[in-house]
């Protein structure tokens, strides 16, 4: 038998084309699949016959009248005994438009139920009138470009005070010190927590890079690679050893803390003084910000190529508040100094700003609400006297809905409480002031859990 007639028998069998149902029925072996039954099985001239006879009623001779008559009454009578017919499309099209018009009706009634529960719940939330503490921070750093404070996972604030190093423990308030520089040149300029909140990484005006046990307050080991002040340091979410520093040599090095050479890529895209640094928190982007105005976003996989993937040159002024929206991963927002004084949002897969508000002050800190689409701004220097406060915006919108204010002196930077409800800004008068500004919903008289307990009087930090 020659290859075309093999074909031609091939293509006439039952099992491989429907051209079988123009023959009578053939019986198979093959039962089918599991869900598309053998057809062969069927007698497809019956069924047929009975979808298309409206005349002729069929009855199965293993029932008798009553046992039909009990399903009739269960298929077209109610509970209530009225008649009523199961498994039938109701209406005319001109009926069934009236059902369409009914369950829009129930959508906007929905969607107006939600909007007006939002808006009370927006107007029971107000922001509170006063700090709820205030812990006394002597030594601490009048400098817009260092970061010396950060919030651990652990629920320990870490400060450098001058040339010291304090760990504060909220849930009981004791504080342990860290560390302390021999040298009066040498002192912590920048501080960052790990993601598992075990390792603290402390920066140095001298160009030092360490890491510390904080359960053991012990060194564990220095980094190499800076030549000058380490201004800020941030740590991979997600790749826990990455952990990525900016000097005042201009450079941007990640560090594996794991292998002996710690430099696994060096970046000099500034052309000034690194200051502010931020992963995302899915670790794949960074955002770089400097005192060349500068905010460049870098794609973790082509670091080593030192191409950014967008480079922003919106602002006016250096670029030390950094803060990635933690409900949307591609939205990053930025803030400028003194001579700028604009929050900038960007789209950063499309390179796009999408707002951009001029606050009329020095930025020092941005943090996202992590429980409301809300960003607080702290701020510093101001020519029109709008600084030394803390902005609540709206997002998207970006409209401010409150104002907390900072009456000594300026602010320097924020950090935000693991749980997401206290913000804690470290300010010019030697002051760390905490803020429940992120708290779930309060009747209009806010009143914090900790006023009762200590008054607002002020706390020493050791």
């Amino acid at each position: 038998m020659d290859h075309q007639s093999r074909l031609s028998r091939l293509l006439e069998t039952d099992w491989y084309s429907p051209r079988r149902l123009l023959g009578s029925p053939t019986d198979f072996d093959f039962q089918g699949d599991r869900f598309i039954p053998n057809r062969s099985l069927m007698n497809l001239d019956q069924a047929h016959g009975l979808l298309t006879n409206t005349t002729k009623e069929f009855r199965n001779p293993n029932f008798n009248d009553a046992y039909r008559q009990k399903v009739a009454e269960n298929l077209n009578l109610d509970s209530e005994g009225k008649p009523f017919r199961m498994l039938v499309f109701r209406g005319s099209p001109k009926s069934r438009r009236k059902s369409y018009r009914l369950i829009d009706e129930l959508r906007r009634e929905d969607a107006e139920a939600l909007r007006n529960s939002t808006e009370q719940i927006q107007r029971r939330r107000q922001l509170p009138k006063k700090e709820a503490r205030i812990l006394d921070a002597p030594n601490l750093r009048n400098d817009y470009y260092s970061n010396m404070m950060d919030w651990g996972r652990n629920n320990i604030l870490a400060i450098a005070l001058g040339l010291e190093l304090y760990l504060w423990k909220q849930e009981n308030g004791e504080v342990q010190k860290l560390l302390k520089v021999t040298g009066e040149d040498d002192f912590p300029t920048s501080i960052s927590w790990s993601q598992d909140a075990k390792t603290l990484a402390v920066g140095y005006m001298a160009s030092k890079l360490q890491l510390w046990d904080a359960e053991t307050s012990k060194l564990i080991r220095n980094l190499e690679g800076h030549d000058k002040r380490v201004a800020t340091a941030s740590w991979n979410h997600w790749n826990g050893h990455i952990l990525t520093s900016g000097s005042q040599d201009k450079s941007i090095i990640n560090h594996d803390v794991r292998v002996s050479n710690n430099v696994t890529s060096r970046i000099n895209a500034h052309t000034a003084e690194v200051c502010g640094l931020k992963w995302s928190n899915e670790g794949n982007l960074l955002a770089s910000g400097g005192d060349d105005n500068l905010v460049h976003v870098w794609d973790h996989s082509k670091m080593s190529s030192s191409k950014c993937l967008h480079r922003f040159r919106d602002h006016r002024a250096a670029v030390k508040a950094l803060a990635w929206c933690p409900y949307q991963f591609n939205v990053l927002a930025s803030g400028g100094g003194t001579q700028d004084g604009c929050i900038k949002i960007w789209n950063v897969q499309k390179g796009t700003c999408i707002h951009s508000v001029d606050t009329k002050a020095q930025i020092c800190g941005l943090e996202w609400n992590r429980h409301h689409k809300e960003i607080l701004s702290g701020h510093g220097f101001s020519s029109s006297g709008d600084g030394q406060k803390l902005c609540l915006w709206k997002y998207p919108h970006m409209t401010k809905w409150g104002e907390l204010q900072h009456q000594t002196s300026r602010i320097l930077e924020l950090s935000q409480s693991p749980d997401g409800l206290t913000v804690v800004s470290a300010a010019a008068d030697e002051t760390l002031r905490f803020w429940e500004a992120f708290g779930p919903s309060g009747s209009g008289d806010f009143v914090s859990h900790l006023d009762g307990l200590l008054s607002l009087k002020v706390s020493p930090i050791r």
